[in-house]
C-alpha cells in the first residue's frame, strides 16, 4: 500500500513554534511528528510514501535525506496549496490503480495500523472509504460522525456547538481508487477532501475506532498536551513490545 503524507501547511495556529519550523517537523519527545508516521506506517506495510511540502519545504528535504526511509519517499513541492483533495488529484498515477491511505500528518496518532488496513480490506464493498475516528475530549472542535450498527457513516458534523456524539475524523483515510476518479469528475485542481468528497460518500464511508491515541496537533494548547500524554503511550507500547 501506498500513502500520501500531507505537509505542506502553515502551522498557523501553532506560531510562534512553526515561525522556524514547518508544522509536520515539530518534535514530540526530539522525533519529529513526520517521522512518527513513516516509522510507524512502514511496520504496518506500506511501502512507498508521497509527502507534499510547500512551507519552509527545504527543512522537509533535509529531514527526508537524512531519514533511513528515504528511498521509500517521493517529495513534491507546491508553490501553491492544492488543498487536502487537489494532491492527491494531482498526483493520481502515483497512486495507480490500488486502495492508499491518506493521511494529514500534523496528527500524533498509535493504534494497530495492520488492524486499520484489515477493517478496510474486510469492509462491506459498497464503501470505498474507510475512516480513522478516535474519542474526542473536545468533540465541538472537531469534525465529529454518527455511525450505524455496522460503523458506517451516516452523518457528518464539521465543528458545530453541540455535536450528536464524541466520535471524531482522524482525518486518516484508507481509499479505493475510484475516490480519485470521483475527485477528477469535480473539474477543479483544489478540492477540498471533507466538503468535497466526504458528503458524497456519506453511507459509504467505512470507520476504524482508534481506541491507542490519536491528538491534532493544530494548536500551541494541544501540542503541549501531546507532549505529556505520550509519555504514558510511549510506556503502554513498550510494555506490549
Amino acid at each position: 500500500m501506498k500513502a500520501l503524507l500531507l505537509a505542506a501547511g502553515l502551522g498557523s495556529r501553532l506560531r510562534p513554534i512553526t515561525n522556524t519550523i514547518p508544522k509536520c517537523l515539530v518534535p514530540i519527545h526530539g522525533k519529529p511528528l513526520l517521522e512518527y508516521w513513516l516509522e510507524n506506517l512502514s511496520k504496518a506495510g506500506v511501502s512507498e510514501f508521497l509527502i507534499n511540502t510547500s512551507y519552509l519545504s527545504e527543512q522537509v528535504e533535509e529531514f527526508i535525506k537524512q531519514s533511513p526511509h528515504a528511498k521509500k519517499v517521493t517529495l513534491v513541492h507546491e508553490e501553491e496549496l492544492l488543498n487536502t483533495g487537489g494532491t492527491l488529484l494531482a498526483n493520481r498515477e502515483f497512486f495507480a490503480d490500488e486502495p492508499f491511505m491518506l493521511v494529514h500528518a500534523d496528527n500524533l496518532s498509535f493504534c494497530d495500523f495492520g488492524a486499520f488496513i484489515n477493517a478496510h480490506a474486510t469492509r462491506n464493498l459498497a464503501c470505498g472509504i474507510t475512516m480513522m475516528l478516535f474519542e474526542s475530549d473536545n468533540p465541538s472542535a472537531c469534525g465529529i460522525v454518527k455511525v450505524d450498527a455496522k460503523g458506517v457513516v451516516q452523518e457528518f458534523h464539521e465543528k458545530v456547538k453541540n455535536p450528536p456524539s464524541n466520535l471524531a475524523n482522524g482525518a486518516v483515510y484508507i481509499c479505493e481508487p475510484s475516490v480519485i476518479e470521483f475527485m477528477a469528475t469535480l473539474g477543479k485542481k483544489d478540492v477540498d477532501f471533507s466538503l468535497d468528497v466526504l458528503p458524497h460518500y456519506m453511507g459509504k464511508i467505512n470507520t476504524y475506532l482508534n481506541t491507542t491515541y490519536h491528538r491534532d496537533i493544530g494548536t500551541v494548547e494541544s501540542y503541549e498536551l501531546a507532549q505529556i500524554e505520550s509519555q504514558e503511550i510511549f510506556k503502554i507500547l513498550l510494555q506490549n513490545q
